[in-house]
């Protein structure tokens, strides 16, 4: 019976973990991704960022895309990043798509890159209509049960806690930004050009 109520213990842990991340994006920010003091600043607008000398490193984010090919978030430090956690099952994420094409496409001759996280989209299929419906141009990462984003952000980071999330990286591969909301082109830039800006 011990052995049963161990294995019940495991299970609810590794749900709620997993569960974490189907929030709805109503949270503050100020103090999330790890407890403790942060130095995170969380404006009126839900989103977080943090100083350029307190950002911490983007941890291992590598793996396969929709289409299998490999990617790894590392090959890209000298860009900016921005990471967007979304599944096809998402309305928010539906919500946001476009202004995220549009200044990915408006940003790319500024060095910034695009890249999806696809999580909880356990077949393929409708996560790739959902790109063709959307002209998603940049590659999605495939994270059906969300290891990659679970191992990718160090505790006491800006962590994406919603779906959808987006983080943004600065040119060091640190973590600058996130928003655990969908985003609407004037947020997303309000995250990016300041990154731009920075030498």
């Amino acid at each position: 019976m011990s052995h049963r109520r161990a294995h019940r213990a495991a299970l609810t842990a590794a749900l709620a973990a997993a569960g974490a991340l189907t929030l709805s994006a109503c949270t503050s920010g100020g103090t999330s991704g790890g407890g403790g003091q942060t130095k995170f600043v969380t404006n009126t607008g839900g989103i977080s960022t943090v100083a350029k000398a307190d950002r911490k490193p983007l941890a291992e984010m590598a793996g396969k895309t929709l289409e299998g090919e490999p990617l790894d978030v590392a090959d890209l430090k000298g860009k900016i990043v921005v990471l967007n956690v979304w599944g096809s099952w998402c309305p928010p994420c539906r919500a946001e798509a476009p202004a995220l094409v549009k200044v990915a496409n408006d940003t790319k001759t500024d060095g910034v890159e695009f890249v999806g996280i696809n999580t909880r989209d356990l077949n393929k299929s409708p996560a790739i209509e959902f790109e063709k419906d959307y002209k998603v141009t940049y590659p999605s990462l495939y994270d059906p049960k969300g290891k990659l984003i679970a191992s990718g952000f160090p505790k006491g980071t800006l962590m994406p806690q919603a779906i959808p999330s987006t983080v943004v990286l600065d040119r060091d591969g640190k973590i600058a930004a996130r928003a655990l909301k969908a985003v609407s082109e004037k947020e997303l830039r309000s995250m990016i050009d300041p990154l731009i800006a920075e030498k």
